[in-house]
């Protein structure tokens, strides 16, 4: 029988031996080397695309419910004194900030009638709560919250917004004298905020001011 075409011949056997033999030390210390020895290549640092929008994180809310995990405004943070005096003299501000809206704007008086005024008496007062959390807090953000919320409530009574600023104001001028200048300050804020809520929902479709006559006609029942 003659020998098969495929078995190596001795001179190549020879040759794949010897180089079996060489590259199996260099594997095994390969494999020996650990990973921590081999050299660690920097990365590159990251840089934005020219054009390119950075992501931003979204800003935390204003508001501190105690329902999101935070604390409530701290009732003693600003002048809880004087903010006892407004409880106090509640009903006598309220009836001099009616009076001074009334004397401000004359047609307030002819727009309700007698138990409309005492509604807006009732109003004022709770105004003044709303405005001593905010002095003795030192934040105007529950009287601009109040401001939010009363609107809708106004506006199924056909009470005019407006009408709520002229009390703000009033409540401003009657209140004055009894704080002093950092209580009339912290006042102050308190009830621009307010006042800059109102105006800005007084000006939506229906509203209780009085509408331009000339606007009025052409726009009649749109």
């Amino acid at each position: 029988m003659t020998e098969s075409s495929n078995a190596p011949t001795p001179k190549r056997a020879s040759k794949t031996a010897a180089k079996a033999a060489t590259s199996a030390p260099a594997r095994s210390s390969a494999a020996a080397k650990p990973a921590s020895a081999r050299p660690a290549r920097p990365k590159a640092a990251r840089t934005a695309r020219p054009g390119k929008q950075v992501a931003v994180p979204a800003p935390e809310p204003t508001h501190r419910h105690p329902n999101l995990g935070k604390a409530p405004i701290d009732m003693t943070a600003g002048f809880p004194a004087a903010a006892d005096t407004l409880r106090r003299d509640r009903s006598a501000i309220a009836a001099d900030a009616l009076v001074a809206a009334v004397a401000a704007d004359p047609e307030l008086q002819l727009r309700f009638d007698d138990a409309g005024l005492r509604q807006l008496l009732h109003d004022a007062e709770v105004l003044i709560d709303r405005l001593a959390m905010c002095i003795a807090s030192n934040d105007p953000r529950p009287m601009a919250e109040y401001a939010e919320w009363i609107g809708p409530v106004f506006r199924r009574r056909g009470v005019s917004l407006w009408d709520v600023v002229a009390l703000c104001e009033g409540i401003r001028e009657t209140a004055r004298p009894k704080l002093g200048d950092e209580e009339a300050a912290a006042m102050g804020r308190a009830l621009d905020a307010a006042a800059e809520v109102l105006r800005k929902n007084g000006r939506l479709a229906g509203d209780g001011h009085k509408r331009n006559a000339l606007l009025k006609w052409l726009y009649r029942g749109v």
